[in-house]
């Protein structure tokens, strides 16, 4: 018994060999996620508006007023709306609130889920408390890049002059060399300022919506529709035709 405990304890040169290959491979690989882990951090922090940045472009937003305030989509998934879709509405709510937004057009087709992104927040705003009659909806664009392109076209013929985007930090940022080179260098930009949202979480609530209202029949889906390329020259831009209004 005590031969066989030895030879269980102790492994073969076979076993050793195959042991130390793996571990050396497992090194590298990790070594290798630790390195990609750190550099998409790092992207991802230059695709977006620091803490101290949102703040100031909300600081310097604070002091006008807006005829417009527009307000990208989100995809609607699972009969709910997720953290993302709830804190644009919420900080589209808290502009207006103050004053900042006179109006506010929510932008979003059908993209990633059967339903109308722009209808879904917009049922969610007015059940949050945002007067139906200054909601409007932009429904054509299924890119950051169209939700600003189709929604500025769309305010500028309904008369508004003056006029913002807000959403997140990363999108925001996403957005801000297109929208003063392809819009209006006068186009503001409003962040999210994290700070402002968690005081404002404890009253946030989950009305629900008749979310039925905004399904669209027969949806197919826009990775099924376009492939990587097309839809990664739409999330640049590239899908637009600028001429159209011409």
């Amino acid at each position: 018994m005590l031969l066989i405990r030895w030879e269980m304890a102790v492994p073969s040169t076979d076993s050793i060999i195959l042991f130390n290959h793996f571990m050396k491979f497992v090194s590298i690989k990790m070594v290798f996620l630790f390195i990609g882990i750190f550099f998409l951090m790092l992207l991802l922090n230059s695709c977006a508006f620091s803490s101290r940045a949102s703040k100031r472009l909300y600081d310097q937003a604070a002091k006008e007023q807006f005829d417009m305030v527009i307000v990208p989509g989100v995809p609607f998934v699972n009969g709910k709306w997720d953290r993302i879709m709830k804190g644009r509405v919420y900080w589209s709510k808290f502009l207006f609130e103050k004053g900042i937004a006179k109006n506010l057009m929510f932008s979003g087709a059908a993209v990633y889920s059967p339903y109308t992104e722009a209808g879904i927040m917009s049922l969610y705003a007015e059940a949050i408390g945002i007067p139906k009659e200054n909601v409007f909806l932009e429904t054509k664009a299924e890119h950051s890049t169209e939700n600003a392109y189709y929604s500025y076209k769309k305010a500028i013929e309904l008369g508004f002059k003056k006029i913002g985007i807000a959403s997140d930090p990363f999108q925001t940022k996403m957005l801000k060399s297109f929208a003063r080179k392809k819009l209006s260098p006068d186009l503001k930009l409003i962040p999210f300022v994290y700070d402002t949202l968690k005081m404002l979480e404890p009253e946030m609530k989950d009305p629900a919506i008749d979310y039925a209202k905004y399904f669209v029949k027969d949806f197919i889906p826009l990775t099924k529709r376009e492939g990587f390329w097309k839809r990664f020259r739409g999330t640049l831009g590239k899908n637009i035709d600028y001429n159209a209004d011409e």
